[in-house]
């Protein structure tokens, strides 16, 4: 169904009768009271826990909510979606509860583990097609399949029907909160999510306040709301791949930019370390998307003391592979890891010197590559240490300066540093 963009607005009635539809499919996840977030915030923090769907993500709801309204002609020669991974899912579990064909495009970086995933899900009525780097260049691949062949094409955020079904999420907040609620945090990507959940409280509850948040590599609505323009931005951080967009629709950004009490962002270290914490302390897997909200939380400290909060927890799909990548990020995001270069003296024993006299007793070196130069007195070497406690960078880098081993601090530096991690 195509909309007028400039007029089009979620009405309850169409969420609601999404609702309904999607009853067949998707779980009324529930929303818990969370003790660790609690107590840490002084808050009444709830997570909505969209991790816990068949497909473990809330994406379901707009794809199934969108894959039922085509008609049989607009199915006849198939459907074709672009996603990073959750959509795609969403999508491969409705053509296959519904047995119709789907084309899936995903960037090739796309963990192999949500790849899996959809292969699962959509079985023999899916075809999965890896094209581009990013989200953005796996669009333009399916959007020119769709045009070509005459194929329906499911927007992964800037449609009606998805925007609708996401809405849902919102509803079900509002029916199972047994008091009002202050604030609700809720993860945006393309801003399919945020757009039909904002609305819901806008009509059903417009004293609570919707505060979308983004990666802080991915700001495309953020930055959107203060050109006031939807801007494609030239490139993004794809660590966070379920909400790393280089460009939200004109339907969300119309919608966000009304609805929306606030867009922040967080550090994509920030995520890595709270995707550690609800792991470690409550047994939650998440994925970054997923980790967006709780990762936001700390920057409202100080407004959302003794309040009502709900956080979307929207994804669980984390490939396991990336947990030395996540331990890596938060570590160097609280200042715990360093890389430096080494320049050790090339005798014996100078190994054994750098180990004893230069590291502190809870120092561990977690890096290192060496390359001997014969015609040099010293020979340089990269160098990862994991300290203790961050007032422990500066004695570190005293002691080596004082023995002659510092070389240089990479850190800080761009260009060298993205060798490393």
């Amino acid at each position: 169904m195509e909309v007028d963009t400039k007029t089009y607005y979620p009405k309850l009635i169409d969420i609601k009768k999404a609702a309904a539809t999607l009853k067949e499919v998707v779980a009324v996840t529930p929303l818990l009271s969370n003790y660790t977030y609690s107590k840490k915030y002084g808050a009444n923090v709830f997570l909505k826990r969209e991790d816990l769907q068949q497909v473990r993500s809330y994406k379901i709801r707009g794809a199934y909510n969108k894959i039922s309204s085509l008609s049989k002609e607009e199915l006849s020669n198939g459907i074709v979606c672009a996603s990073a991974g959750n959509h795609a899912q969403g999508v491969a579990l409705a053509c296959s509860k519904k047995q119709i064909f789907g084309t899936i495009f995903m960037p090739t970086p796309t963990p192999k583990q949500k790849v899996e995933q959809v292969r699962m899900f959509g079985g023999e009525f899916v075809d999965i097609q890896l094209s581009g780097d990013t989200f953005d260049d796996a669009y333009n691949a399916a959007k020119y399949v769709s045009d070509s062949l005459g194929k329906t094409f499911v927007h992964p955020f800037n449609d009606a029907k998805i925007i609708e079904g996401q809405g849902t999420v919102g509803l079900e907040i509002i029916e199972q909160s047994e008091q009002s609620i202050d604030y609700v945090f809720v993860p945006v990507g393309g801003g399919g999510l945020a757009s039909g959940l904002s609305s819901v409280f806008k009509i059903i509850s417009p004293e609570t306040k919707v505060i979308g948040v983004e990666p802080e590599g991915a700001p495309s609505m953020k930055t959107a709301f203060e050109k006031g323009d939807n801007l494609k931005l030239e490139s993004i951080d794809k660590f966070v791949d379920g909400a790393a967009v280089q460009q939200v629709g004109d339907l969300t950004y119309k919608i966000c930019k009304e609805n929306l009490t606030e867009m922040i962002t967080v550090p994509e270290g920030k995520v890595c370390q709270t995707i550690l914490d609800m792991y470690n302390k409550d047994a939650i897997v998440v994925e970054p998307a997923g980790a967006l909200t709780l990762a936001a939380l700390d920057l409202y400290r100080d407004k959302i003391k003794d309040k009502n909060v709900v956080c979307v927890v929207s994804g669980s799909n984390n490939d396991i592979t990336r947990t030395a990548e996540i331990k890596e990020r938060a570590l160097l995001f609280n200042g715990l890891k360093h890389y430096f270069i080494i320049r050790f003296p090339q005798r014996a024993g100078a190994l054994k010197e750098f180990v004893i006299d230069v590291l502190g007793k809870n120092d561990d070196i977690t890096f290192f590559e060496y390359s001997k130069k014969t015609s040099r007195e010293n020979g340089p070497a990269v160098v990862g240490v994991e300290i203790e406690r961050v007032e422990d960078l500066q004695p570190l880098i005293n002691r080596m300066k004082e023995r002659n081993f510092y070389g240089e601090y990479l850190n800080n530096k761009p260009n060298l540093f993205e060798f490393l991690v």
